[in-house]
């Protein structure tokens, strides 16, 4: 397995976004589940990737498939009450950090809520008013 991906398992589900930010390229590009917009670079996507840690609790990768650059990471996981399923399909590039990850999440239901969760945390952090301008 990639050191990268080995590293991201240890670190995605505690949400601290300095030890997410050492994994990710300078121009990152993040695919969320909630909405279609594109995050892009190691910043802000840090910022929202620490943001899911703590959204998310009982974080469990489950099963992880891959070679190379692309990888597929199942997970399992809390939002609030609600249990979900998702895959983090992830592109290093050639320096071994990841260039692009999108998420993909089951059910409907724990989306709307993972959405609701993350605007209420997106509200009190004031990076995100710099960073929803850039998206723009």
């Amino acid at each position: 397995m990639h050191p990268t991906i080995e590293r991201m398992q240890e670190v995605v589900a505690k949400g601290d976004e300095n030890l997410i930010h050492e994994l990710l390229a300078e121009d990152v590009r993040f695919m969320p589940p909630t909405y279609y917009k594109t995050w892009t670079g190691r910043a802000p996507v840090a910022a929202v990737l620490g943001h899911v840690g703590k959204v998310f609790s009982d974080f469990r990768y489950r099963r992880i498939m891959g070679q190379s650059s692309d990888w597929a990471l199942e997970f399992q996981c809390k939002v609030g009450e609600l249990d979900a399923i998702g895959v983090d399909l992830v592109t290093l590039n050639e320096d071994g950090l990841i260039q692009e990850f999108e998420v993909v999440m089951r059910p409907y239901k724990t989306i709307g809520v993972l959405r609701d969760a993350m605007n209420a945390r997106v509200m009190t952090d004031a990076r995100f008013l710099e960073y929803r301008e850039a998206l723009s």
